[in-house]
């Protein structure tokens, strides 16, 4: 059986598990739900959800200065024990979302903080565009694209727009075949207790002065031998 991108997304809802795991046993039960929900939780991968609800209150404020001065990020991330927070395992995810803060900036921790009107100023643009990529086709004498399949082009460019932008969405610098939310649940499952980012701020130098553009994933990246 095909392992199609809709039957990983039901089964990482269902579970809280990362969507490698997802499409592993996914791929191993040949496409069967409930045998793959099996599966994750006798891997203990399926953690995340049962403990999504429980009260993470303890942590850390961890801070990362980047470039000498140039970049700095304070990310508070909570735990359930103060235990915890002191390991190793929870000061290196912590250390790690900071350094993710600093190289690719998020705007917003989730999608639900982003405000509506934003999405909306995007829909309107990008379905602009949309429209004007379609008169581009008629006028080159291709077949204009339905107003369904316009719509769809902006949908999928809204969630690129979230993908960017939201910290718990966006590609994991170390890792791009997984998100910041597939590394946290990685941690639960590994700790053992629920784990919550639950705010940050980044400052950049001369943040807002027109200046020469860096890539800055490439410096924090080198900046660790990574």
């Amino acid at each position: 059986m095909a392992i199609t991108a809709a039957l990983v997304k039901e089964l990482r809802e269902k579970t809280g598990a990362g969507m490698m795991d997802c499409k592993k046993v996914l791929t191993e039960t040949n496409g069967d739900i409930d045998k793959a929900i099996d599966l994750l939780r006798e891997k203990g991968l399926a953690a995340p959800a049962k403990k999504a609800g429980r009260i993470a209150a303890e942590g850390v404020v961890t801070s990362y200065i980047h470039g000498n001065g140039r970049i700095g990020v304070l990310v508070e991330i909570n735990c359930e024990t103060d235990f915890v927070g002191k390991t190793d395992n929870f000061q290196n995810l912590a250390k790690d979302i900071a350094m993710q803060i600093a190289a690719a900036n998020p705007t917003y921790l989730n999608r639900e903080e982003v405000p509506a009107d934003v999405i909306e100023h995007e829909r309107t643009v990008l379905l602009e565009q949309a429209k004007a990529e379609a008169e581009e086709d008629v006028k080159a004498g291709r077949k204009p694209k339905p107003e369904a399949v316009l719509e769809k082009m902006v949908n999928g460019r809204i969630e690129k727009f979230y993908k960017e932008n939201c910290l718990l969405e966006q590609a994991f610098i170390k890792d791009g075949d997984k998100t910041v939310t597939d590394i946290i649940n990685e941690n639960i499952a590994k700790i053992g207790e629920n784990i919550n980012v639950r705010r940050f701020v980044r400052y950049g130098l001369g943040e807002g002065i027109e200046k020469r553009q860096d890539d800055f994933v490439a410096e924090v990246m080198a900046s660790v031998g990574k």
